[in-house]
Formats: structure tokens, sequence, C-alpha cells
């Protein structure tokens, strides 16, 4: 099985939208201060819907504020060597 990593820019986000801070986002996305935390850490993954609405806030794509990388040197779109 891949090593999935999942990585996240809120911070740099949030600097960068006046120094927002996690109470100001989670207000603005409904969630608790400590799951802004939490997700900034790596130590919860948003829902989809979450990650949308996280992305919005700072009007830009979910990929400027999520990464995801599963291990492989292979892109998805990629076609697999035979």
């Amino acid at each position: 099985m891949a090593n999935i990593k999942i990585t996240n820019n809120i911070r740099k986000n949030r600097f960068f939208a006046d120094e927002m801070t996690q109470q100001q986002l989670a207000d603005l996305t409904g969630v608790t201060r400590q799951t802004i935390v939490a997700i900034e850490n790596g130590k919860y993954f948003p829902t989809l819907e979450l990650a949308f609405k996280i992305s919005k806030v700072f009007k830009t794509s979910l990929e400027e504020v999520f990464s995801y990388e599963d291990g492989s040197e292979q892109k998805l779109n990629e076609p697999k060597e035979t």
C-alpha cells in the first residue's frame, strides 16, 4: 500500500488574509477553532465539504490549500508502464 500524505497551507493562507485568526476561520466555516488547529497540524483531515469551504474563504482553489501525495512517482493521468 502506498504511503499517503496530505498537507495543507492553511497557516500561510491565514497570514496572507490579513493574519486571519484560527477562530475567524472557524467562524467562517462553521467549525470549532480546535478543528482548525487539528487540520493545520495534520492531526485531522477535513471532509471534502469543509475543504471546499476553507478554500472558498481564501478565494483560492482547493489545490492551493491542500496537497495530496500517494508516495508513487506516477501521476494520476499518466498511463502505467507494462
